[in-house]
């Protein structure tokens, strides 16, 4: 708990000081709309507001002037504690991207073991030579992006089958949740729990937002065990597969 807490005081400073901004927000909005009705905190009105907060709206009334000079404050304090989370963030990721290896086109594919959503180990090493690989890293089972990703493979698994490739789908999740995400999808491909993340820190895939969303990257991998493409797209869940299945079919047609 303590190490969690040092690895992102930015974060939990950044979120504790955010906490009462809905409360300040609210008695300023108050004052300077001259209402007591809680539903000016929903109207989407901020023109007065702003003016308020930059200038001096009421100059006579005291509890105007304290709370806006407070407000002030409080926002300043708020975007420091912002831009230093930011700043962790951004030197987090450089560090992390600096000491892990990273997996580019012509690398070879890393050899790594790992259990399957049938509890059983997958030896990398025993499927180089014999299929060409589709090797994606998701973020979490069943989210929006990642069950239509995994939906749209399982679309396209008989095409894949075609050009001889074994999808292997990577996530921190566990080996229940792999089956049970496997189940509800009827996806008839492998996929691989990697709780400490190791496989994936060991291709080097990226993160998205500051180090909190887990990447999502596709890397195709021929026979050869040689990676021959790459793709990485948090938003683009589906595009993953047309990639991938446009580079096995261009690979096919070159052999």
């Amino acid at each position: 708990m303590l190490d969690f807490i040092k690895s992102n005081v930015w974060l939990i400073l950044f979120i504790l000081w955010g906490l009462p901004l809905t409360y300040y927000r609210s008695k300023f909005r108050k004052i300077v709309y001259q209402t007591n009705d809680w539903k000016i905190n929903i109207k989407p009105i901020f023109l007065k507001e702003l003016k308020a907060l930059f200038g001096n709206l009421y100059p006579h009334n005291n509890s105007y002037l304290k709370l806006r000079n407070f407000y002030r404050f409080y926002l300043s304090v708020y975007l420091f504690l912002f831009i230093g989370y930011y700043a962790w963030g951004q030197q987090n990721n450089q560090i992390k991207q600096t000491t892990m290896s990273k997996v580019e086109v012509g690398s070879s594919v890393p050899l790594f073991s790992l259990q399957n959503q049938h509890d059983q180990t997958v030896h990398i090493n025993e499927l180089l030579g014999k299929k060409n690989l589709v090797i994606y890293f998701y973020p979490k089972d069943d989210s929006p992006g990642c069950t239509k990703q995994a939906c749209t493979f399982q679309d396209q698994y008989e095409l894949f089958k075609k050009a001889d490739a074994e999808i292997i789908g990577i996530s921190a999740q566990s080996v229940k949740s792999h089956k049970e995400f496997a189940n509800k999808y009827r996806l008839n491909f492998l996929l691989l729990s990697d709780p400490e993340n190791r496989v994936r820190n060991l291709f080097g895939v990226p993160t998205n937002l500051w180090g909190l969303l887990p990447g999502r990257v596709t890397y195709v991998i021929d026979k050869k065990g040689i990676v021959i493409y790459t793709f990485n797209s948090q938003s683009q869940a589906s595009r993953h597969v047309d990639e991938a299945l446009r580079i096995l079919m261009t690979n096919q047609t070159l052999d």
